[in-house]
């Protein structure tokens, strides 16, 4: 199964996407903040990333779900900052850093060259962009200048979900693999702990149109994702997450087909220990109702964590000992 972007490559129309979407960063609104900001001469807006892309690291990571992860691991760019400010953020290091210019501006030819160091060199299933709702546009240029190159892998856009639906669009037929958050059930908590207003309209908004683009998780004989969504749902403290919510939102408005990660490696890392309501970790107890929720729900394509990934999670991104299991095999024992 061939990769749609280099159709859109040979067609013209991948350079087409590319000019179109740098052209809003003159005014940007790339993501739903919509802060206007003149990317393009300097200028940063809650996302704090100008025109370039701001890379934390290039790696290949081995924490993700079994069919992105597999054996040799997923060529993950992890792109620095973010559009949302969540005070339990395990990745706060590189999403909101304390120094403003902490990481590398690379060109878009140097990084498509590390992109294809870790298809060839490396030998990843897929490249992996994490955290790229504020840099659509230098995704899909970095996408431009490494086809040529010889970049063949399914790309694989591993999102908060908090995206707008225009720059979505952009990407229809150039990612593989969708890997989406859905963080919360209510906009209370959302604009609480994420300093966002109107997250939960968006994130959803935003995963419908990754399933129409993409539809339900296709896997090869290895039992790699090839295309499809993938929805990540991690469970918090006290009912936070609003799970029953957003699950059930899930199965009525997407499809009970959608394949879920259900993830419990929680901790209150950041400013989360500093929030009575976030300072603890996740008990099996509160997992386990979530887990049942998705059997009654009928949503039986996906995978759980073992309750000890709390500790496996925590920023460091070399780790290569994350617990995944089905949920399927869950809900049975």
């Amino acid at each position: 199964m061939e990769s749609g972007y280099i159709a859109l490559y040979e067609s013209g129309e991948l350079k087409r996407r590319a000019e179109d979407l740098e052209a809003r960063m003159v005014s940007c609104d790339i993501c739903p903040r919509e802060c206007r900001a003149n990317r393009l001469e300097g200028e940063r807006g809650f996302c704090r990333s100008e025109y370039l892309p701001v890379v934390a690291t290039v790696c290949s990571h081995q924490g993700e779900e079994p069919a992105i992860s597999g054996t040799r691991g997923s060529g993950t760019v992890f792109f620095g900052n973010c559009n949302l400010r969540c005070a339990y953020c395990q990745n706060h290091q590189i999403s909101q850093p304390r120094k403003k210019r902490l990481f590398t501006e690379l060109d878009f030819r140097t990084l498509a060259k590390r992109i294809m160091y870790l298809q060839n060199e490396l030998d990843c299933h897929n490249i992996n962009f994490v955290s790229p709702s504020h840099l659509v546009p230098q995704l899909v240029r970095t996408v431009l200048e490494a086809v040529p190159l010889g970049l063949r892998l399914p790309l694989v856009y591993n999102t908060s979900s908090y995206d707008s639906l225009s720059s979505l669009r952009k990407l229809d037929g150039i990612v593989d693999v969708y890997l989406a958050d859905l963080r919360y059930g209510s906009d209370r908590w959302a604009r609480k702990f994420s300093r966002v207003v109107d997250y939960t309209r968006h994130a959803r908004a935003a995963i419908q149109e990754m399933y129409r683009q993409v539809g339900k998780l296709v896997l090869d004989e290895a039992g790699l994702a090839r295309r499809g969504l993938i929805v990540r749902h991690l469970v918090l403290p006290n009912g936070l997450a609003g799970s029953e919510a957003s699950l059930t939102w899930l199965v009525n408005k997407v499809s009970p087909a959608v394949t879920v990660s259900i993830m419990c490696q929680y901790y209150p890392t950041h400013r989360a220990s500093r929030i009575p309501a976030l300072s603890r970790r996740l008990t099996t107890a509160e997992y386990s109702e979530v887990i049942e929720l998705t059997e009654r729900l009928g949503l039986e394509n996906g995978w759980g964590q073992e309750m000890e990934s709390s500790d496996s999670y925590l920023p460091d991104f070399e780790r290569a000992d994350q617990p995944f299991f089905s949920t399927a095999d869950l809900a049975r024992e």
